[in-house]
């Protein structure tokens, strides 16, 4: 396997009025494509800082994050927009999806934002299949048209995950994905991340349950902002 992601010296500090919070402290990271990576840690270790670094949804005060070889901090502003909506596909703890919205809509939200209002009726009809296709595959197909609020907890971060994917992201980053759910759901959706990955996704997960990181295929610990 080929390097995807490699951080090296990632430092990252909060600010509270007078107060500042180190999170990350000279963190090194490497992933390797098609891996299954479980990060594991305490509340407030920096699991999601990190995660969000490595999405390019924030920004490490020192240090740097390589994808595929090329910096992220060398990124101009449209060309990290084309990374988060192309590239990283995220799954949310509480989901994120918006209630006004069907669950088809929800699912191609990222297709409707990767370009303008020309290109998305170009390509409307392809988009649309392709989010029925993903629904149905996590056994969603019957509730295309419901709305989130109508879906449970489980269903709902199926959709997540499905619009997650819908841009053929080459990383998928998932903070907590089971954290708001019963564990029988929540296996549900261990289950579908482990089937993503023999498809050959590769998946960072972040986690504060040891069971749960067990799923995947290699874990590491943040502790004291770094990796232990």
């Amino acid at each position: 396997m080929s390097e995807i992601i490699n951080a090296a010296g990632i430092h990252k500090t909060y600010r509270m009025g007078r107060t500042s919070i180190e999170v990350l402290k000279g963190l090194d990271l490497s992933v390797e494509r098609g891996s299954f990576l479980a990060i594991i840690g305490s509340s407030g270790s920096g699991k999601s800082t990190l995660l969000h670094i490595l999405g390019a949804l924030d920004r490490a005060d020192a240090g740097t994050v390589q994808f595929n070889g090329s910096a992220l901090d060398k990124f101009g502003a449209r060309r990290l927009n084309q990374f988060r909506n192309k590239t990283v596909g995220f799954v949310f703890q509480f989901y994120h999806l918006l209630d006004e919205l069907t669950v088809l809509e929800n699912v191609t939200l990222p297709a409707m934002a990767a370009g303008g209002t020309f290109a998305w009726l170009t390509r409307r009809k392809s988009a649309k299949k392709k989010a029925m296709n993903l629904l149905e595959r996590f056994g969603l197909g019957a509730r295309i048209t419901h709305k989130p609020y109508q879906l449970s907890g489980g269903e709902r971060q199926r959709v997540a995950i499905a619009r997650a994917l819908m841009n053929d992201p080459e990383i998928l980053l998932a903070d907590e994905p089971t954290g708001n759910l019963d564990s029988e759901t929540g296996n549900g959706i261990l289950d579908a991340l482990e089937e993503l990955n023999r498809d050959g996704q590769t998946i960072i997960m972040v986690t504060h349950d040891e069971k749960i990181a067990h799923r995947a295929c290699e874990i590491i610990t943040l502790a004291d902002g770094k990796i232990v």
